[in-house]
């Protein structure tokens, strides 16, 4: 798939992905995800109709954290000055890597899961604090890419050039190989992404704890985050309240996590000495799917109705 992409969707080179291009191909990414859907509802051997709204819900957490991911994309190429036709090559190999590491954070905290089920207590308190964190975040506090500490490593051992040299990661200047900040830029987009992973991998694990799922969802949501990125980058500036909708999810799920953890947080309360009681409540699939995809859409709205009246002088 990410072969097809790539031959599909701006080829290797100087291409500058326009808008229309990038629609064409988040509506084509978005169809391919739920055709799979539907395959784990015709072929999954158990439990199938639960397995696909857990894909959905999974896909949809997914999505909307990489929404926000973007526009933190969006400021990382404007610091390095990478070019509209230089980006989709980054974002490509930034999403390769991104699917390697998120395969093997998925497959560790699936191990972790089966063998000690309160670290799903530990998911939840996680997410919480990132849920309510999003709500103080100042999205006027720039973040300087180059006190990335990956980026002061990497360019102590390897000498990198001042300026672009074209689409090129390396290129050889009188007889000495240098990166470019192409390649930087791809380096901390691979680092940033390991950060994202921290916060949605544990999201993901409330709707669903089987490995395929949450690989799965994980995959697809990922695949189409180039076309997306390109179709946002047109847009940002009319979703600047989508973090406060993912901030709620984030804390909702993280919720969902805590409140099928009651025999955990009830031995805790009794071993210093309070008497809890928290009752064991398991909130369905269905239920979370409509919290989720409600408040996601909610949020949207929400920034395109606000951004519209700043405009026309309605609110200040």
């Amino acid at each position: 798939m990410l072969l097809v992409d790539l031959s599909m969707f701006g080829r290797k080179g100087q291409h500058e992905v326009n808008v229309s291009e990038a629609l064409r191909m988040t509506f084509v990414w978005i169809a391919v995800s739920f055709l799979f859907c539907l395959g784990i509802y015709l072929f999954y051997p158990v439990d199938s109709h639960e397995k696909a709204m857990e894909f959905i819900a999974g896909y949809l957490i997914e999505k909307s954290l990489s929404m926000d991911n973007l526009f933190v994309f969006l400021m990382l190429f404007s610091f390095f000055g990478i070019e509209r036709k230089y980006q989709h090559e980054v974002l490509f190999w930034g999403i390769f890597g991104a699917l390697v590491l998120r395969s093997i954070f998925i497959f560790a905290g699936a191990a972790m899961v089966m063998r000690f089920e309160w670290v799903l207590g530990l998911f939840g308190l996680f997410l919480l604090y990132t849920g309510a964190k999003m709500f103080s975040h100042d999205d006027d506090q720039m973040v300087d890419p180059s006190q990335n500490i990956i980026v002061k490593w990497f360019r102590k051992i390897y000498p990198v050039t001042d300026k672009m040299r074209g689409g090129r990661f390396f290129v050889v200047e009188n007889g000495r190989r240098l990166a470019t900040p192409l390649f930087v830029a791809l380096l901390v987009i691979e680092t940033t992404d390991v950060a994202f992973a921290v916060d949605s991998i544990p999201a993901v694990f409330s709707v669903s704890c089987d490995p395929f799922i949450v690989l799965t969802s994980n995959v697809f949501a990922i695949l189409g985050l180039r076309a997306l990125y390109f179709a946002l980058a047109a847009v940002a500036k009319y979703f600047s309240y989508l973090k406060y909708g993912l901030g709620i999810i984030l804390m909702f799920v993280g919720v969902k996590m805590l409140l099928s953890m009651n025999e955990y947080i009830n031995a805790i309360g009794s071993w210093v000495g309070l008497d809890l009681q928290v009752p064991h409540i398991e909130i369905s699939t269905p239920v979370s799917l409509a919290v989720i995809f409600g408040l996601l859409f909610l949020s949207m709205i929400m920034s395109v109705v606000i951004s519209e009246a700043k405009k026309k002088g309605w609110i200040s």
